[in-house]
């Protein structure tokens, strides 16, 4: 969004006459439309200039439905209509009571380029295809029993953090923000890929370039119409080249990793089921058969790498209808309470809910856990010298998720050694 700011002046200045006359021409008119209410919008840039200068999309989609009191707030951001929930029966009413209207995910430019050789899980339209890939994450690569499988990852991932923590030098702090990437990216890809891919770092840069490419908001994502708009952010051109990247980088894994399957049935041991990362069990999918449509390459590849309706988690888990003292960190607030989320109580919604509830919570629980429990019990934490809590830059930065925007510094002493 950052980069949508910025091009707005030189957008005024250069196109903005062109674009007139082709509205002059010929637009579309939402007139007759019911639509939720939403801010005054311009001609052409529709909404955007309510975000000019705010690059926390989230904070002010929760500014602006305050301001409308519209817990169902409508804008135009460019030519893109969206749709933003706000409120936990908003939310629930999109999620939930709707949730096959809004199943179906629109892509934007960037998107099609990204997906253009295969269909995976998390853009793939809502419809058997899309129901076939969430059976196969369920039941095979992402159910309780896999996760289980790949508890080796988890603890080994988790005992080089500690080690490299433990072997901070005195006085020096650790960057528990980058510690804690690392970690998850490791354990990611090791789940995803095995251990043995000879281009292990490579394919995480550029997955992480990806993970970039389709979060952010670019000018021919916001006007995809105008080859123009797509030409001047550039953002074309790089989602092409990782594209190509990834797929390459996906090809080179699977010829490994059939070669090892391969080699294994010469030597009479097949590759244990335990054993399996991602990849393997999609080979071995494949292999049986048995599906309702057949799992190409092109999907297998997409699996591994994987009206728009914006659903607020962030306003809504601050929501003070909902939660006393919404800003404070209260983890005991959960001890006596019933609130889960799993997806079933819509004031906290970590990972969605209804039929697009993200089928990686199993995972993403079973990581951090294991990582947070290890830190707290192994180490006792500082802030730098000097610095009060109260004091802690907490500005905030988007991207895929929402994050601290600067680098988390703490001083650790070792509480309870750990055995290596």
């Amino acid at each position: 969004m950052e980069q949508a700011s910025h091009y707005l002046c030189l957008f005024l200045a250069l196109i903005l006459p062109l674009l007139l006359l082709r509205l002059l021409r010929g637009r579309r008119s939402d007139s007759g439309v019911r639509l939720p209410p939403g801010p005054w919008r311009l001609p052409v840039i529709g909404s955007l200039h309510h975000l000019v200068g705010k690059p926390l999309v989230h904070r002010a989609f929760a500014d602006l439905a305050r301001r409308l009191d519209a817990p169902l707030m409508y804008l135009r951001l460019g030519e893109v209509p969206v749709v933003v929930a706000t409120s936990r029966d908003a939310a629930r009413e999109v999620l939930r009571t709707n949730d096959v209207t809004f199943a179906t995910r629109p892509w934007s430019p960037t998107m099609k380029i990204m997906m253009q050789d295969g269909l995976g899980m998390v853009f793939a339209p809502y419809g058997d295809h899309w129901r076939q890939l969430r059976k196969i994450s369920i039941l095979e690569l992402l159910s309780a029993r896999r996760v289980q499988s790949f508890r080796h990852v988890r603890e080994d991932e988790v005992a080089r953090l500690v080690a490299a923590v433990a072997a901070t030098a005195p006085g020096q702090p650790v960057n528990v923000s980058h510690r804690i990437a690392v970690l998850v990216a490791d354990s990611a890809v090791r789940a995803m890929i095995g251990d043995r891919f000879s281009r292990r770092d490579e394919f995480l840069v550029s997955l992480e370039e990806g993970l970039k490419l389709v979060s952010g908001f670019s000018l021919g994502d916001l006007f995809p119409s105008s080859p123009f708009m797509n030409f001047l952010s550039g953002t074309a051109r790089r989602a092409h080249a990782n594209h190509r990247k990834n797929f390459e980088l996906m090809e080179c894994a699977i010829k490994q990793h059939e070669e090892r399957r391969a080699q294994a049935a010469v030597n009479g041991a097949a590759v244990q089921e335990e054993a399996e990362d991602l990849v393997d069990v999609l080979l071995r999918i494949q292999k049986d058969g048995g599906l309702d449509m057949p799992l190409t390459m092109g999907i297998i590849k997409a699996v591994i790498l994987g009206t728009t309706v914006f659903v607020n988690a962030w306003a809504i888990g601050r929501d003070p209808e909902y939660w006393d003292d919404a800003e404070e960190f209260k983890p005991e607030r959960f001890e006596c309470g019933t609130v889960d989320f799993k997806g079933m109580d819509f004031e906290y919604i970590p990972f969605g809910a209804g039929r697009r509830i993200c089928p990686g919570m199993v995972f993403a629980q079973s990581n951090i856990e294991l990582a947070l429990a290890a830190l707290l019990y192994h180490f006792d934490w500082k802030l730098e010298e000097g610095l009060k809590p109260s004091e802690l830059d907490m500005t905030e930065d988007i991207g895929l998720t929402v994050r601290k925007k600067n680098d988390l510094l703490l001083h650790p002493s070792v509480r309870v050694p750990h055995k290596y």
